[in-house]
């Protein structure tokens, strides 16, 4: 590992440990000639999660579209960016633990529905009004009387 100092090669690791979310071993390393600490990741290699999109079409998972869905429908909501965070590692684990390697647009958005029911009913109002793109009024108040119960 080349240090981020000086340049050189050679490094000794002095502390290892999982990150946080157990996904990366976080490693403490020392030059071994200037003697600069620095921190570097192991993750191991992932084969690509794809998504099939409506029309068919494959592109890659992006965990920010997932991101950017969530933080609309959570505006003036109390709910920490940590936590969605946790909501979207949590759907990644679950795919890629049970070794999928294509999965729908629509499974993802159900998956991310399912989360967001039990951690705000409103954010989950506002995700489903635009990811089930009701038709009209009474199909989003259907929705809302299904929670109510």
């Amino acid at each position: 590992m080349r240090c981020p100092n000086c340049g050189y090669e050679e490094s000794k690791v002095v502390d290892s440990r999982p990150s946080e979310n157990h996904e990366a071993i976080r490693r403490r390393r020392e030059c071994t000639k200037c003697g600069t600490r620095f921190t570097t990741y192991e993750r191991r290699e992932e084969t690509p999660l794809l998504v099939v999109k409506k029309d068919g079409t494959k592109e890659t998972f992006d965990r920010q579209k997932i991101m950017n869905g969530l933080v609309r429908a959570t505006v003036k909501r109390n709910i920490d960016i940590r936590t969605l965070e946790g909501l979207i590692d949590s759907i990644e684990s679950e795919l890629r633990d049970n070794g999928i390697g294509e999965v729908s647009s629509q499974e993802i958005g159900n998956m991310v529905l399912k989360r967001l029911l039990v951690l705000d009913k409103v954010a989950y109002v506002r995700f489903a009004s635009v990811y089930r793109a009701f038709k009209d009024v009474d199909e989003f108040s259907e929705e809302l009387r299904s929670l109510a119960q």
